[in-house]
């Protein structure tokens, strides 16, 4: 047999360059949503700015909210969403310091305002809890996010009701009929921002179970006892805070009890 030299090995043209191949950039850009998750539709990518597009984005478009907590631009959304409820709070007080009138006219606001913002700070804590308890991997500027939603959704739809509440609070001189009124708008407004706060955190993959329910309840019976705590709102009195603790269905019957005494007097 023939012995067959060996095939010496290919050289390369001259002028010719083999170029490695170059490793991908993991952060060139992010990730694709989930299907069916928040920023899936490319108007919820859309950052939002001022308070009027905020306002506008969590009545119109809760699911670009809900993305833009999660974004990199997330404390100056939460900044915004509480401005709203702080402006909120203020003009609905002002409408609800009207039935009275005098110191009424700067207090209810500034009561009204604060109550709301020290509840949302009193229950953010145990909010978070129950988050990592079932094992969502929310973070807490997420959830502050949420909270502030929440405050900013209810003070919206109280300014919507506020102009009924000024016709009953120019017509009626009942504190009794003005409280239960305020009351339901007030129920109303924060169940709407209930359902905001619940599928915000079920788009995050956040399963509360009995969690968010109990913390709900919390949430609700601080608003309550608020009433109570920073009494009075309507009506007058010669101190801006009250000296003697009670419970807020004390102050509601003792209310209604001097209520029902200056109706009969006239």
């Amino acid at each position: 047999m023939l012995n067959t030299p060996p095939v010496p090995p290919e050289q390369p043209s001259t002028g010719s360059t083999t170029t490695p191949p170059q490793p991908t950039s993991a952060s060139a850009s992010p990730p694709p949503p989930l299907p069916g998750a928040p920023g899936t539709d490319p108007s919820e990518r859309v950052p939002i700015a001022g308070m009027f597009g905020a306002s506008e984005a969590i009545l119109r478009q809760p699911r670009r909210v809900w993305f833009q907590l999660t974004q990199a631009g997330q404390i100056q959304l939460t900044i915004v969403l509480l401005g709203i409820a702080i402006l909120g709070a203020l003009a609905y007080g002002l409408v609800v310091g009207t039935f009275t009138g005098g110191d009424q006219l700067w207090a209810a606001p500034v009561k009204i305002a604060g109550g709301l913002l020290l509840s949302g700070l009193i229950c953010l804590p145990s909010l978070y809890i129950f988050a990592c308890l079932s094992g969502a991997h929310t973070r807490l500027a997420e959830v502050c996010g949420l909270v502030a939603g929440l405050l900013a959704l209810t003070t919206v739809l109280l300014i919507g009701f506020a102009p009924v509440a000024w016709v009953f609070s120019q017509s009626t001189e009942s504190v009794a009929a003005m409280g239960a009124l305020h009351l339901a708008f007030a129920a109303i407004a924060v169940g709407f921002g209930m359902k905001f706060l619940a599928r915000g955190f079920e788009q995050l993959n956040a399963r509360f179970g009995g969690g968010l329910r109990v913390w709900t309840i919390l949430f609700v019976l601080v608003l309550l006892q608020m009433t109570a705590a920073l009494r009075p709102i309507l009506g007058t009195s010669d101190a801006f805070l009250p000296t003697e603790k009670k419970f807020f269905v004390s102050h509601w019957t003792d209310s209604l009890k001097l209520s029902d005494k200056g109706a009969s007097r006239r």
